[in-house]
């Protein structure tokens, strides 16, 4: 048998992207604030206002982000929102 060949892609489809290490996750969200990021895809509304609605519960402060569409990247202005309020990110993908 034959071992199966992967390719993976960048799927940011920069020529050249960064190479940054990826941060560390908090131990706990106490204190912290969580965006949470709508990609705009049909029905990713619906899933961050569940995520939201639970995170509240538990005393968490939510900061809500959008993207204007699916289609390009987010707007530097929504990555600037995110940056300068929130600790942790949730993006939300369906359909």
């Amino acid at each position: 048998m034959t071992p199966s060949r992967t390719t993976l892609h960048d799927p940011t489809s920069e020529l050249a992207p960064d190479l940054r290490p990826r941060a560390e996750p908090p131990a706990s969200l106490d204190g912290k604030t969580v965006a949470l990021l709508d990609l705009g895809k049909i029905r990713s509304d619906e899933f961050l206002d569940t995520v939201e609605a639970r995170l509240r519960e538990r005393g968490i402060d939510v900061l809500r982000t959008a993207k204007p569409t699916n289609a390009k990247p987010a707007p530097l202005p929504v990555l600037d929102e995110i940056v300068a309020g929130a600790h942790v990110v949730v993006e939300a993908l369906a359909d």
